[in-house]
């Protein structure tokens, strides 16, 4: 707690700080280590592999220790600690990648590695395939639901969109099959594997959060992204200006995420300091957990919607995104990833309670993703539900995204052998989630048709 102390201008502002971490769920999220494994490609695939497990073990061996050393330092928590690596496709490109099973063994040592280094989770079993597919990218994708099954720590994603080059309709319904495939395979878990598998548009390299998270081409050969969270240290801030016009809620909110933001930049870059690497990022998005007292969800409803969903709810969640965002931009120079606030339904406590009493549905939550941090994130949705309505969902988001030129992102979980009414079960972080209804229409024809839909005009500028 020294050096927090220390970097702190006033007693109350120290004060101010405790609290936060004892009693407002003050932490952060993750530090996560990016890594580039460019270096790594080689005709064998086998080969490749041991480059893989090498690098990252010689590059994270003390990511964890380091990480939990300045945690318990600073007093305040770091949760999980992650690996980001190049996007897979790109590696086994050189292997000459032409089926699921060429690839599959770049995921079984991304998952021996992290388990080596010991952190929590591994992302970057990607593709980045907005304008078009190379045999390499097809492969990976063919394998997503196999290695999301097979390993246990290895997160998956793919960018099929972007506000330059449009959706790629064709990787979308190829998505839409396999976030069902990856369900079924982990039937036994509530579909988990489908959990750890993100379908994005305008996806970004330096993202710390899992399960999107991927190192970039344009980033350096090492780097430290940290993701912060503190919805319940924003929460206790707005209970100062209850029934106060929306300026003062603004400006609390600006000077709590500016202290969330501050608190970030310290771990991330002593962390980065200690490893010898550089520090990349602090991502501002607000990530709730199913605890109470952590919750997005309370953020809106201390604004006075009384309960999320109700009228209201979209222009106070644009109210919160947009301050975050000033107070954090105010804190750190280096401001990137996602940065907003995360509505994901089974992590967030207030958001669960709301969809399991209807308060909330599939319709308001893709409204609200105009505005968060990334999109429909950790909805369950019925086993039964059809790859075409899945692919449905990820052509709105996207489409939402490339109009506002903004990140978004789909992850839902088809619970199989489970409907509307019954809830899924996936622990941790990930939390539960009752299982939401989706509209009954079919959008067969719709995902049937393939080819892309073209970039908006206001996509074109140079």
């Amino acid at each position: 707690m020294k050096e927090v102390l220390m970097a702190m201008d006033t007693a109350s502002q120290i004060l101010d700080t405790i609290q936060m971490i004892s009693e407002d769920n003050l932490d952060v999220r993750t530090v996560t280590l990016g890594i580039s494994l460019l270096d790594c490609a080689d005709s064998d695939v086998h080969r490749a592999c041991a480059r893989i497990e090498e690098k990252i073990v010689t590059k994270a061996k003390d990511l964890v220790s380091v990480a939990d050393a300045v945690a318990g330092e600073y007093g305040v928590p770091v949760i999980n600690k992650r690996i980001t690596v190049t996007p897979i496709a790109l590696v086994a490109a050189a292997s000459g990648a032409t089926n699921a099973a060429d690839v599959l063994p770049y995921a079984e040592a991304l998952d021996r590695a992290g388990k080596a280094v010991g952190v929590d989770f591994v992302g970057g079993y990607s593709a980045l395939v907005e304008k078009g597919r190379t045999h390499a990218d097809q492969a990976l994708m063919e394998s997503i639901p196999e290695a999301l099954a097979t390993t246990d720590i290895v997160c998956a994603s793919v960018n099929l969109a972007s506000t330059r080059t449009g959706i790629n309709m064709a990787a979308a319904a190829q998505m839409g099959r396999h976030i069902k495939r990856a369900a079924e395979l982990t039937a036994d878990a509530d579909g988990i594997g489908a959990a750890k598998l993100v379908v994005f548009n305008n996806a970004v390299g330096d993202n710390p959060f899992m399960a999107g998270g991927f190192h970039g081409v344009g980033e350096a050969e090492t780097v430290i992204n940290v993701g912060v969270s503190g919805p319940g240290v924003v929460e206790r801030a707005l209970r100062t200006v209850r029934g106060r016009p929306f300026e003062q809620v603004a400006e609390a909110i600006k000077t709590a995420a500016f202290k969330i933001t501050r608190m970030g930049q310290l771990v991330g870059t002593t962390v980065a300091e200690r490893l010898g690497v550089r520090f990349g990022i602090v991502d501002l998005s607000l990530a709730p957990t199913s605890a109470v007292g952590d919750s997005v969800a309370a953020i809106l409803e201390e604004m006075g919607i009384e309960q999320v969903g109700a009228p209201g709810t979209t222009a106070a969640l644009a109210l919160l995104n947009d301050a975050v965002k000033k107070g954090g931009l105010m804190a750190c120079g280096s401001v990137g990833g996602l940065s907003g606030s995360f509505i994901p339904v089974s992590e967030d406590i207030n958001m669960i309670n709301a969809a399991a009493c209807g308060a909330i549905n599939i319709a308001k939550l893709e409204a609200m993703t105009a505005i968060c941090s990334v999109g429909l994130d950790m909805i369950a949705i019925p086993g039964e539900t059809s790859a075409a309505a899945i692919t449905g969902l990820i052509a709105d988001e996207c489409a939402i995204g490339i109009a506002s030129q903004k990140t978004t992102a789909v992850r839902v979980i088809p619970v199989p052998g489970k409907g509307v009414g019954e809830r899924a079960e996936f622990g941790g972080l990930l939390g539960w989630a009752p299982i939401m209804a989706l509209p009954t229409a079919s959008s067969e024809l719709f995902a049937a048709r393939g080819g892309r839909i073209p970039a908006p005009i206001h996509a074109f500028k140079n």
